[in-house]
């Protein structure tokens, strides 16, 4: 029979194992959303044209600039709740208004109470609909304006890489098709390695990589494990 502290020892080895062997089968494929399907482009996007009278959106940026009101020129984010927030006006809701009636607005609530004949002008500097949003286990998740064709491998450079505790054999990419919310999921082992293609992404996509809880709690396990417990006498 081995003594106590042997025994603990030999189930502490044990663990870990399992730990790893654990981690080992999840570092690999597998998840509801299908392999190597032939993923097509988006639908077109349904916003028109700014001549057109495109509208504002939620998560839009906006170019605002006063004549001789440089505290009030600048960049200007739309909230998820669709407002903007200025000085001296406050907050303005600008969701499905077009450039021309924000402008309109503004001037008329800045005529109001603080200048005389306010000159404004209202541009979108950057639509939601040019964005490719980068989720999971990646290093600077967000969304990212695409000024170019985009693969998938250049998207994930965009959040600055896989995180630590990524698992790059499932990458899943959303996107609308058909009118429908559609995903494929993607093995980026072997994209890196040249045995599959790099497939393209859309604005509007989402792309999300899979990150392995197993792994994590690996990594917590071995960091409060005492090292006495393991290097101490037996």
């Amino acid at each position: 029979m081995l003594p106590d502290s042997a025994n603990r020892l030999f189930k502490l080895i044990l663990s870990c194992a399992c730990a790893v062997a654990v981690a080992a089968c999840a570092g690999t494929r597998g998840g509801p959303i299908p392999y190597d399907r032939e993923f097509a482009a988006p639908d077109a996007p349904s916003v028109v044209a700014l001549e057109a009278g495109y509208k504002i959106a939620p998560m839009d940026k906006l170019a605002i600039k006063v004549f001789k009101m440089e505290d009030m020129t600048g960049d200007y984010d739309v909230d998820l709740a669709g407002h903007i927030s200025l000085p001296l006006i406050g907050e303005v809701d600008a969701a499905n208004m077009t450039t021309a009636d924000l402008d309109a607005l503004l001037t008329t609530k800045l005529g109001e109470k603080y200048l005389e004949h306010p000159d404004v002008s209202v541009a979108l500097k950057q639509s939601v609909g040019r964005l490719v949003t980068i989720d999971g286990a990646v290093r600077e998740p967000g969304s990212y304006p695409v000024l170019r064709s985009l693969s998938l491998m250049q998207a994930i450079s965009l959040g600055k890489g896989v995180s630590e505790d990524a698992n790059a054999h499932r990458v899943a990419v959303f996107r609308t098709i058909g009118g429908k919310r559609q995903a494929a999921a993607f093995d980026l082992v072997t994209i890196r390695r040249g045995e599959a293609p790099d497939p393209a992404v859309y604005p509007g996509d989402i792309v999300v990589v899979d990150g392995s809880s197993i792994k994590q709690l690996q990594k917590q396990l071995l960091q409060t494990i005492p090292l006495l417990s393991i290097f101490g006498p037996l």
